[in-house]
């Protein structure tokens, strides 16, 4: 795979390594790939919900 990429501290890569392994991911990359993607879905659906309130305080439903 040729793109961006991060520089990982070693102590914190072979954490991760573990933890790849104990969740049964094939590599690394995999098991960091399906973190970032669940920190970006996760800010996400709160900035959603933010938008959610702003409209509902917008139309009177709550303060």
């Amino acid at each position: 795979m040729f793109g961006p990429k991060v520089k990982i501290e070693p102590g914190l890569y072979e954490s991760l390594k573990k933890a790849s392994q104990a969740v049964g991911c094939s590599s690394v990359d995999e098991f960091i790939i399906n973190i970032l993607e669940k920190a970006a879905a996760e800010t996400e659906q709160v900035e959603s919900e933010e938008e959610v309130r702003k409209r509902l305080q917008g139309l009177g439903y709550i303060d």
